[in-house]
């Protein structure tokens, strides 16, 4: 049980920015401890917009400006960790057009102009999104996007080999029965929240992430963590906009 309430704080730890604590003697590489924290990371996502939607219910009367506050709190809560990476793969991108070793590039701790190009529109897009889906109201849509977008990220982590030892040791880690548990069991729950419609979501989201991963590793030759947090925040806008279409 020790294992299991390690692997959650460690998620927390991970993929926010909450303050987590841990004893020097914790083993955050124990694989219950790493399947256990990957688990979770479907309810960090429902966390992390159930925190973004109450900021927004309490600064609502701000209109559009209590919108792009709580849209801006929910990518600070993650610390901005997938977002970093859309900047990473497309300088990673650019420098292998150009003959040079993108996995060089996408480790490299400064950000090229083209990353910081990609990183802008793609904050601004995402910003303007989750703007909209808040001032529209939709709020259980949106804690289902933030969970399916984590389930696309768990399933490409059990189909991909990984340039990167720690995705390899998660990837070990991840077996095919616990993460079909978890996929039905949120299924349940999104059936219940918004019938059929989560069904939809759940391709479109996974569709997308597939398919960004799919020519980030066309393109890269590898794929790494960097490409993992990049197809999340992809299939989180993508599935933004196809709520927006469909229910506004």
């Amino acid at each position: 049980m020790n294992k299991i309430y390690l692997g959650i704080k460690f998620a927390l730890s991970y993929f926010t920015i909450l303050p987590i604590r841990f004893d020097a003697e914790d083993d955050l590489s124990h694989p219950r401890v790493l399947k256990s924290m990957l688990l979770s990371l479907p309810f960090v996502g429902a966390l992390l917009s159930g925190l973004s939607i109450a900021l927004f219910m309490g600064v609502e009367s701000l209109g559009w400006l209590g919108a792009l506050i709580a849209a801006v709190a929910y990518m600070v809560l993650y610390g901005f960790i997938h977002t970093e990476a859309v900047i990473d793969v497309a300088d990673a991108l650019y420098a292998a057009h150009s003959g040079k070793d993108p996995y060089v590039i996408i480790k490299d701790p400064t950000v090229g102009a083209m990353g910081v190009l990609y990183g802008v529109s793609f904050t601004l897009l995402k910003i303007a999104a989750l703007s909209s889906l808040l001032m529209h109201h939709l709020f259980l849509p949106f804690v289902v996007i933030a969970v399916i977008s984590r389930l696309g990220l768990l399933i490409l982590i059990r189909t991909y080999d990984f340039r990167s030892s720690f995705v390899s040791q998660l990837h070990a880690n991840l077996r095919l029965f616990p993460l079909v548990l978890v996929i039905g069991l949120f299924g349940a729950l999104g059936f219940y929240l918004l019938s059929w419609n989560v069904f939809l979501l759940f391709v479109v989201g996974v569709l997308t992430a597939f398919l960004l991963s799919s020519l980030a590793k066309k393109g890269l030759g590898f794929i790494n963590g960097d490409v993992l947090g990049m197809s999340l925040e992809g299939s989180e806008l993508i599935l933004i906009l196809t709520v927006l279409l469909v229910w506004y």
